[in-house]
C-alpha cells in the first residue's frame, strides 16, 4: 500500500511539474539576448545619492547602449537609489531605472518600465567577478525552475560627475527585470505586503526554492516577510509561488563585506544552512532532491558558460563548492543530517 501511495504522490507532482513548465515563456527584446549589452551611463554618484529615494527619480538622464547592428543608440530615462545594504555600505549605489513608454518605444527597451541594474559594491580589484558570480547564481536558478527573474548582463563605461574632474569606471553589471513582467509571463500577479505562511507556498515550488539558497549558501532572504522575495499568484491552478533575487550576501559569490549570521551556527559565509521548513511528508522533497541530481549536468554547463569571465582560481573555487552541495544531495546519510534533520519548524 505504501508503495501505491508513493507512486500516486510521484505521479501528482509529476502532473505538476508539467503544469509549472508546459507554458511557453515570453520575454522583452532587452532579455532574448545572453550576450552581454554595452552600456554608458553619465551621472553623478553623490547627487542621484543625495536628490532621490523610493519615491523621487533623477529625471532627463539619457542610457547609451550598443544595439543589434553595433550602432550606438538612446533611451531616456529616470533612475533612483534602491536597496539598504548595498546602499548604505557601497560606493555604487544599486539603482532603479524607470522608462516612460513613450521613451522606449522601438528601442532594445520596449516592454520595460522599470528595471534594476546591479552594479559592483566597490572599487576593489575584485569588484567585477563578484557581480559575475551573483549574476551566475540568477543563472543557476534559471536551470532549476521557470519561475526567475530574467537579467541581462551588461559592460557599463560608467562616468561620475561628482567633483571637478569626472572620473571614469568600467564595471560589469546586469539588469534585472520588473517583477509584474515575471507575473505576466505566467498569467500571475504579484502579492505585497502578503502575510503567508511559507507552508502556504506551492509546496514543489518552494522547496526548489529552499535547496537553491542551500546550493549558493544563502541565508539573506525570507518568504515570511519577504526580504529579498517577492511572491506571485498563478490563478490556473490557484497557486503561491516565490521569486527570490538579491544573493550577493552568499557563499557562492563570497564577497568580503557579507555579513555572518551567528545565530545559524555560521563561522564563515559558505557555511550551508538550510532554512526550508518541515514538510509532514518526506516524500516530496526526496523528489525535488532527484530533480536537483538530474540537473547537476544542466547546472555546471550553466557555470561553464561563464567560465572566461572569471579566473582559475575563483572558477574552480565554485566547482567545488557546487560539488560539495551534490555530495549532499547524492548522500541518503548527509541529506538525512543536514537536510531533514535541519529542516525548520517555526
Amino acid at each position: 500500500m505504501n508503495n501505491i501511495r508513493k507512486v500516486f504522490l510521484l505521479i501528482l507532482c509529476g502532473m505538476s511539474e508539467l503544469l509549472l513548465f508546459a507554458q511557453e515563456p515570453e520575454y522583452s527584446v532587452l532579455f532574448r539576448e545572453n550576450t552581454a549589452l554595452n552600456i554608458r551611463l553619465n551621472i553623478s554618484i553623490r547627487e542621484v545619492r543625495k536628490e532621490t529615494n523610493d519615491t523621487t527619480y533623477m529625471e532627463n538622464v539619457y542610457l547609451h547602449y550598443e544595439n543589434e547592428t553595433s550602432v550606438w543608440d538612446s533611451v531616456q530615462v529616470e533612475i533612483r537609489t534602491r536597496g539598504d545594504f548595498r546602499l548604505k555600505e557601497c560606493f555604487f549605489p544599486p539603482l532603479r531605472v524607470k522608462i516612460r513608454k513613450k521613451h522606449a518605444k522601438g528601442t532594445l527597451f520596449e516592454g520595460n518600465k522599470a528595471l534594476k541594474l546591479v552594479l559592483p559594491c566597490s572599487k576593489s580589484r575584485d569588484n567585477n567577478a563578484l557581480i559575475v558570480k551573483e549574476f551566475l547564481c540568477y543563472k543557476l536558478y534559471e536551470a532549476i525552475t521557470p519561475y526567475t527573474f530574467s537579467t541581462r548582463l551588461v559592460q557599463i563605461d560608467l562616468w561620475d560627475n561628482t567633483g571637478k574632474r569626472p572620473k571614469n569606471y568600467q564595471l560589469t553589471g546586469f539588469f534585472i527585470e520588473d517583477d509584474d513582467l515575471v507575473a505576466d509571463r505566467f498569467n500571475a500577479t504579484v502579492k505585497d505586503n502578503l502575510t503567508l505562511h511559507p507552508l502556504a507556498l506551492h509546496d514543489t515550488s518552494a522547496i526548489r526554492h529552499d535547496l537553491f539558497q542551500y546550493l549558493i549558501a544563502n541565508i539573506d532572504w525570507s518568504t515570511t516577510y519577504m526580504h529579498n522575495e517577492k511572491i506571485i499568484l498563478t490563478t490556473d491552478p490557484l497557486r503561491y509561488i516565490p521569486l527570490t533575487y538579491d544573493f550577493d550576501q552568499s557563499g557562492f559569490v563570497n564577497a568580503s563585506y557579507a555579513v555572518i549570521n551567528p545565530d545559524f551556527g555560521m563561522s564563515n559565509v559558505r557555511d550551508r544552512v538550510y532554512r526550508g521548513f518541515c514538510r509532514k511528508d518526506d516524500r516530496v522533497i526526496l523528489y525535488v532532491r532527484d530533480q536537483f541530481i538530474e540537473l547537476e549536468p544542466s547546472i555546471l554547463a550553466t557555470m561553464e558558460n561563464y567560465h572566461k569571465m572569471l579566473s582559475d582560481k575563483d572558477y574552480a573555487s565554485l566547482e567545488k563548492f557546487v560539488g560539495e552541495f551534490f555530495e549532499v544531495m547524492k548522500s541518503d546519510k548527509l541529506f538525512r543530517s543536514e537536510i531533514l534533520d535541519k529542516c525548520r519548524t517555526e
